[in-house]
């Protein structure tokens, strides 16, 4: 007697089967590189401000170059970005250190204009309320003082760390500018010949789509900055180059780091000069969004891959879900860059499937072969 014969596989099940283990391939890579970066994060944030680096710098170094030897050329340019970047944190420190007495004056003064606030209508809080609450925040503070005294030390260590990452940061940005294509080339080269094309499209459009993207995000923090301590400075609230300059490193988390630091800014305004001036912060941060969001995101963003709001979105939790700060800074350009590279790879394959019409190009042979 034969064996029954099992009945035939519905094709839906055979594609989704077969998709299947693809994905699951693909996850415990995705797994695997996570697993690796996250026991080795400073290596890859310091490699990624490497880049950023290199794409800020590159053109200028490209520039000096044309007089200049090379080597200098670099030189000149880092020494002259990082003596920029001292310049503006000392700037921001002697206006903290000058508006020091005057802030502390302006906060005490502002806090118990709150309190007032709060108890007159319609919030009515019973001031007994908010002398235990200044109460029990002094209490906290006096009976965690070794805590917070442990939690400084700490502090010192995870800053010896930060400055670690910078440094590694910037010995690989002196190397990408100076001889990044040549490292690119030789990279190329230990590749078999069959995937080297498509190497060489992928590495070509993620670039493009990673300065595209950084040029554009930095050209949005700094207007965002410029309307931002204008606007401060205009109200009379202190600290209008700090909070500027906090605007400035919160753009670059995309849809929540601007309202962050503008909501940072109201806080201030309402201790310093009252519920009036911090509505016209609140006021400011509904305008600069708008002006984000349909101006400058659309213009400055057609230089890389625009990508839909949701996935930008998605793309900042899951990354802050992942690596917390860090990974909401690299998410969205990653998720570009990973689709371009899609797009590109998949452009070029389907050029090659579908050539044009007409005879078949000559292909010539290797250098000294005959024709």
């Amino acid at each position: 007697m034969q064996p029954a014969t099992p009945p035939p596989v519905v094709p839906f099940l055979r594609t989704a089967a077969a998709y299947a283990w693809r994905l699951l391939v693909v996850g415990g890579l995705v797994y695997a590189l996570f697993a690796v970066l996250g026991r080795f994060h400073e290596i890859g944030v310091a490699v990624f401000l490497g880049l950023v680096i290199t794409a800020l710098l590159r053109p200028v170094a490209n520039l000096a170059a044309r007089g200049i030897p090379r080597s200098l050329a670099v030189t000149i340019t880092m020494l002259g970005s990082i003596a920029l970047v001292l310049g503006v944190l000392a700037l921001v420190g002697e206006a903290v250190a000058g508006e020091r007495t005057t802030l502390v004056r302006e906060f005490r003064e502002g806090v118990d204009r709150i309190e007032r606030w709060l108890e007159e209508p319609p919030f009515r809080v019973n001031p007994e309320a908010l002398s235990d609450l200044q109460a029990k925040i002094t209490q906290f503070l006096s009976d965690h003082r070794s805590t917070l005294v442990s939690d400084a030390v700490s502090g010192a260590h995870h800053l010896v760390a930060v400055l670690t990452t910078l440094a590694l940061a910037l010995f690989t940005a002196v190397f990408f500018i100076h001889s990044g294509d040549r490292q690119w080339a030789w990279f190329q080269e230990q590749l078999p010949r069959s995937v080297r094309g498509r190497v060489e499209t992928g590495g070509r459009a993620a670039w493009r789509t990673f300065t595209g993207y950084t040029h554009g995000i930095v050209l949005v923090a700094a207007t965002n900055a410029v309307l931002v301590g204008l606007a401060l400075w205009l109200l009379g609230v202190p600290l209008a180059v700090p909070l500027a300059l906090l605007e400035f490193a919160a753009a670059f988390v995309p849809l929540i780091g601007s309202p962050v630091a503008l909501a940072v800014a109201a806080v201030v305004a309402l201790a310093s000069k009252g519920p009036l001036v911090a509505a016209i912060v609140v006021g400011l941060i509904v305008v600069i969004g708008q002006i984000e969001g349909h101006l400058l995101h659309p213009l400055v963003m057609s230089w890389a891959v625009r990508l839909h709001p949701l996935v930008v979105a998605i793309s900042v939790i899951a990354g802050s879900i992942a690596a917390g700060i860090v990974g909401a800074v690299v998410a969205v350009p990653l998720v570009s860059v990973v689709w371009s590279v899609y797009t590109a790879l998949r452009k070029a394959r389907g050029a090659a499937e579908d050539p044009p019409p007409g005879p078949a190009p000559e292909v010539a042979g290797p250098p000294g072969s005959a024709a």
